[in-house]
């Protein structure tokens, strides 16, 4: 297993779609995948507030099923480090100190303003897009990113996504580095 390890922040966890895909890639050993609880809190309530046909008890068996199938995510015990961490918006300083905590090397967030690089430096952190992070992941691994990228689709049931129905599905999450290259691989999704 890698030790390269990645905390995801809330904001990537939000879309279905792409939380699928990086859970279905944390599985793959290719790198370790973190997150709190609460990041999860976070993406949870701001999902329930923005889609009023979940449930609580819905999101809770996602989170759930998450912290059961990607090994050591959970990180706890972080927050007496939250008060040393300068950020432009203080209430992500939690992510940062779980990435602290996780000994994690990068930070998965759409929100890269909210993580400037001199903030992170003495940590030695950085954060990247989805986007970056998938992209670089496929530049390294191609088949693993594939079949997982397979396996997400495949799980589309109601209705099924061609190739293409899917690509457009990640394109629309904002990675659209990772769409091309996943779509010069097509065959093997």
């Amino acid at each position: 297993m890698s030790r390269y390890t990645a905390i995801y922040d809330a904001c990537v966890l939000y879309p279905a779609p792409l939380r699928d895909l990086l859970l279905e890639l944390a599985v793959t050993d290719l790198f370790k995948a973190r997150w709190s609880n609460r990041i999860h809190d976070e993406w949870m309530r701001n999902l329930l507030k923005n889609r009023p046909d979940l449930t609580l008890q819905q999101l809770e068996r996602t989170r759930d099923l998450m912290n059961a199938h990607v090994r050591d995510c959970l990180v706890d015990g972080f927050e007496g480090l939250e008060e040393t961490i300068q950020l432009p918006d203080p209430d992500d300083r939690h992510v940062v100190a779980a990435a602290i905590k996780g000994r994690a090397d990068v930070i998965v967030t759409f929100n890269l303003s909210d993580f400037p690089a001199s903030a992170l430096e003495p940590w030695g952190l950085e954060a990247q897009h989805p986007d970056e992070f998938l992209a670089n992941l496929i530049d390294l691994a191609p088949d693993p990113v594939a079949a997982a990228a397979r396996t997400c689709r495949l799980r589309l049931k109601r209705p099924p996504k061609t190739i293409d129905e899917y690509l457009d599905i990640l394109a629309r999450q904002g990675l659209p580095e990772s769409t091309t290259m996943l779509r010069r691989m097509r065959e093997k999704l």
